[in-house]
């Protein structure tokens, strides 16, 4: 009876590593100050990489066939600190970039593997999906379309890195820095999203009101200040005002006015307001800012 387990060993033995190898040209060495960590290839001249780490200006060691790095310039031209997204681009191009996966036949219990290459070499990590959940909004004003957590820390080193299924796909990117306690993979989902907002802005655009808002008794967020000519005073929003909601989303204080904000740049929305105890509702146009 024991030799059919031992069958089941070695056929998952060699799937993970075989996974790990399909993965590894892809995934590179980025140098951040005196310690070294991981990120993905994304395009023929493009990295992702965590942004709390990498720096504006580094070195990406690109694996080789000789097991030794190919050490390129490389430049941030676009970060997302409320994603954890670095997008850099590598000098002379030539990139592996990786397979992608999306999220959508994934479960609970399925076995991945976080991959980094801190060092010289690749490494692998392996783990269980623990937790698929809806959409984030995290506590730097970004969001995640899914929440995908492993079942314990990745190594240091790993954050950029990919986490990768049983096929060598990428399901997203590793970071330890999002959710306090929480060592997640930003999905391929917001991956995509992010990069080409990257692209196209440099950063990312997020809806601005142009206030300055304070927690008020009456729930709301009070008005403490105007920035001149923002998208608020313009439609005549006054300091003092209460604003009780946004396009239909009741706001109970900052927090959830930014959250209210965050989605709608350039869109024209209806805003409630209370002055002098009675409801207002003014017609605003978001703005946006990265």
């Amino acid at each position: 009876m024991a030799q059919p387990a031992l069958d089941v060993f070695r056929s998952l033995d060699q799937s993970l590593a075989a996974a790990v190898a399909t993965v590894a040209p892809s995934v590179v060495h980025v140098v951040r100050g005196r310690s070294g960590g991981s990120g993905i290839a994304w395009s023929d001249d493009l990295v992702i990489s965590a942004s709390f780490h990498t720096p504006d200006s580094t070195k990406v060691g690109l694996p080789t066939d000789t097991g030794d790095l190919d050490w390129r310039d490389a430049e941030v031209i676009g970060r997302d600190a409320g994603t954890d997204i670095a997008l850099l681009r590598v000098a002379g191009g030539g990139l592996a970039p990786a397979n992608l996966r999306e999220l959508e036949d994934l479960a609970v219990g399925n076995l991945a593997l976080a991959v980094g290459r801190p060092g010289r070499t690749i490494r692998a990590s392996l783990r269980a999906i623990s937790v698929l959940g809806p959409s984030l909004r995290t506590p730097w004003g970004g969001k995640l379309d899914r929440y995908l957590e492993s079942d314990r820390q990745i190594p240091r080193g790993f954050a950029g890195g990919p986490l990768i299924d049983g096929a060598g796909a990428v399901l997203g990117m590793n970071t330890r820095t999002l959710v306090r306690g929480s060592d997640i993979a930003v999905p391929v989902v917001t991956l995509r999203r992010i990069v080409d907002e990257l692209l196209a802005h440099g950063g990312i655009r997020r809806g601005y009101l142009g206030v300055g808002a304070y927690p008020a008794q009456l729930p709301g967020a009070l008005v403490a200040s105007l920035d001149d000519g923002g998208p608020a005073a313009q439609s005549g929003v006054l300091v003092g005002d209460i604003i009780v909601e946004v396009d239909g989303t009741a706001v109970t204080g900052p927090d959830t006015l930014r959250t209210a904000l965050a989605d709608r740049p350039g869109a024209t929305v209806a805003v409630v307001i209370v002055r002098g105890g009675a409801r207002q509702q003014i017609e605003v146009t978001i703005g946006s800012k990265s």
